[in-house]
């Protein structure tokens, strides 16, 4: 049987890569992003590799409209959730636009919050589905509001998982470094000027390719590579002032 997986931020990027990957395995893929014409560009390179049915469906999730539409989407059933949907701000948050942080708050935690709510009553009826949110290594420590709305997803992903998780529905945290992908340069960072060792870097095929396998297996928590497994652990171990100034080193 067919199965059917709606991706969010699914124009670039780890989401692009998510609906491809999904796709050769055999998914019908649902796209969500605000760009239309970079939807329709990642659908056309879906269907050069797969068979699969692809939909695109436009939508700004902070309006309530769109998500809305997106919503009903779900409640009519898919097989997988990705909430991949996300932008970054700057460390100082002080001299961020507080506007600009509501609405970074709100598309990492609310609209996951929303979309999961409305997949997961199909899922459960039917007995399966699966749901990752595409979070951070930078969860685990202190790292501004970034660290914060990734911390909640994993906390979220990590209860669900348990609760869900008896009853056929899985909740998955991906939890990469840095990833090779167009996040810095909305940023205004141009590749080469993000602050970042060429060691910390991840290719986006790698990352996708581990969370799908580790959330297939009904993990709560997916951290590509070993090198930020080990960090991760690392950091528990030390003091929060070593943690924060060792995690603002790059952007």
């Amino acid at each position: 049987m067919t199965r059917t997986a709606l991706i969010t931020g699914a124009s670039s990027g780890l989401g692009a890569e998510f609906a491809r990957q999904l796709a050769v395995r055999g998914a019908d893929v649902v796209l969500v992003a605000r760009d239309r014409e970079a939807l329709a560009a990642v659908a056309d390179g879906i269907r050069a590799v797969s068979h699969s049915r692809v939909e695109i469906l436009p939508a700004d999730l902070l309006d309530d409209d769109d998500r809305a539409a997106v919503e009903a989407r779900l409640a009519v059933g898919v097989d997988v959730l990705v909430n991949n949907a996300g932008f970054g701000l700057d460390l100082a948050f002080e001299k961020n636009d507080i506007a600009d942080e509501v609405r970074h708050l709100r598309l990492h935690v609310e609209v996951a919050m929303r979309l999961t709510h409305a997949a997961l009553p199909a899922m459960l009826e039917r007995g399966g589905g699966r749901i990752i949110n595409v979070a951070s290594v930078a969860g685990f420590v202190p790292r501004g509001t970034y660290g914060a709305v990734k911390g909640w997803l994993i906390s979220f992903s990590r209860w669900a998982n348990v609760v869900y998780g008896p009853r056929g529905v899985t909740v998955t945290a991906v939890c990469p470094g840095f990833v090779h992908t167009n996040f810095h340069e909305r940023l205004g960072l141009a590749p080469g000027q993000e602050g970042v060792p060429a060691r910390m870097w991840l290719d986006a095929g790698t990352v996708v390719r581990e969370g799908l396998r580790d959330a297939a297996r009904g993990g709560s928590v997916s951290i590509p590579s070993l090198r930020y497994k080990a960090i991760v652990a690392v950091s528990r171990l030390l003091p929060d002032g070593v943690v924060v100034r060792a995690a603002s080193r790059g952007r």
